[in-house]
């Protein structure tokens, strides 16, 4: 260890471990921006996952420049930039809301986005730098709780801060006056303020702190055998698990950004009401985590990615075949099998890949564009029809996620590499 290491990292590892609460907040704050802005904004519900669309989409473009800042200037001035490019965002959600512009929220939010995908990017291996390797993984779980937590407390936070709880019909806005009008859109619209000041604020809190604490840096060794894209896609399940990602993440995204309006519909449930049980329903995915890391004893990986990916979609599907307080409990249900998904989809994907193995995990990072495409299908589908026949679309993504653990995972030997995509 250097001089560096040798010192109590104590303080570093809370720093770094914040950073996974932080990411997690903040994107778990967009199921009640989603309801919000179509209030604010006047939004079709296809507009409005846009939201989804520019968080997902910065991750896709930022996520190997973020691997190449890393490389050349290291894990502590990568950390740096995203925590500056997310508080920068946070910030322009002032004037977003002074302006009601929502090409301005857009832009906020890939902001953000783009600054995130920086401190997840560098967040997971550098956890493993802050003591002893033999106690890494056991750290790197310890700091994925926090983003656990994130998840579960930026709902019920949103709700509390963000919604108002008024929501008249288009009938009682049709009778408002246009000054009236204008006043009620500009005060839900300033209701984001004071909460992403405050996010901004602790984000470059969190900057200054890190700037000024002396931090370990790693010495990446570079392979001496070169790879690249289409050598690492030559792996079946490679391929096979950058698109069940893709699939799985535009699921997940699907399930919790449509839910607040989703409880309305099926259940009549104030949008307020909605956000504590959407805040319900994270906390049993931060549940799920523990749970699923203890049946992994007993039942292989492989399996239970496609038991929980099954349940998923029977789940779905009773939430969009269901009326009233069955359908909003089914959908409540799913993140709790949801938990385990994203790493063990992560962890097949990138089995033995050798040498591949680096360009193969940042394939399967940049495939969670699928949380930029599918929630504008299913906001298509909502305006078409109504919002709880579009949850068909995430319960057919899980069928692409049960299909990987079922058989997609497999390796296929690189001397009989016979099985096609």
């Amino acid at each position: 260890m250097t001089k560096i290491e040798k010192r109590d990292l104590l303080f570093p590892f809370i720093l770094v471990t914040s950073l996974f609460f932080l990411w997690a907040f903040v994107h778990n704050l967009e199921p009640i921006l989603i309801p919000h802005l179509k209030k604010a904004c006047q939004l079709s519900d296809f507009q409005s996952a846009l939201i989804d669309s520019a968080v997902y989409f910065g991750y896709f473009l930022m996520a190997l420049p973020a691997g190449m800042v890393m490389k050349k200037f290291g894990y502590k001035k990568g950390i740096l930039a995203g925590l500056i490019l997310y508080a920068v965002g946070a910030l322009l959600f002032i004037p977003a809301a002074d302006s009601r512009m929502y090409a301005l929220f857009l832009t906020a939010l890939f902001i953000i986005a783009s600054g995130c995908a920086f401190l997840e990017t560098a967040a997971n291996p550098y956890i493993t730098l802050l003591g002893k390797p033999e106690t890494a993984t056991a750290r790197l779980n310890l700091a994925q709780s926090f983003n656990g937590f994130g998840a579960f407390i930026a709902p019920y936070a949103g709700g509390l801060w963000i919604l108002s709880g008024v929501e008249y019909t288009n009938e009682e806005m049709a009778s408002f006056s246009s000054q009236d009008f204008e006043q009620y859109l500009q005060m839900e619209a300033d209701a984001v303020k004071i909460p992403y000041l405050i996010i901004a604020l602790t984000v470059f809190l969190v900057a200054v702190l890190i700037w000024a604490t002396k931090m370990p840096e790693a010495s990446e060794e570079s392979s001496t055998r070169p790879s690249g894209i289409v050598k690492a896609l030559r792996h079946r399940h490679l391929r096979w698990g950058v698109l069940t990602q893709f699939f799985y993440v535009g699921a997940q995204v699907c399930v919790t950004s449509f839910f607040i309006r989703f409880a309305r519909q099926a259940s009549d449930i104030p949008e307020k009401d909605a956000a504590f049980w959407l805040s319900m329903a994270m906390l049993g995915f931060m549940i799920g985590r523990f749970a699923g890391t203890f049946f992994m004893r007993f039942v292989s990986a492989p399996k239970l990615l496609t038991l929980y990916s099954f349940i998923c979609m029977v789940l779905l599907l009773v939430a969009s075949l269901a009326n009233g307080p069955l359908a909003v409990w089914a959908l409540m249900a799913v993140p709790f099998f949801e938990s385990i998904l994203f790493p063990t989809i992560f962890s097949l994907a990138i089995q033995n890949l050798k040498e591949d193995t680096p360009i193969g995990s940042s394939l399967v990072v940049m495939s969670i564009a699928g949380g930029a495409f599918f929630p504008l299908l299913m906001g298509f589908i909502s305006d078409q029809s109504q919002i709880q026949w579009a949850y068909l679309v995430p319960a057919a993504c899980f069928l692409v996620v049960a299909w990987y653990g079922w058989s997609g995972h497999q390796v296929v030997s690189e001397d009989n590499p016979q099985s096609s995509l």
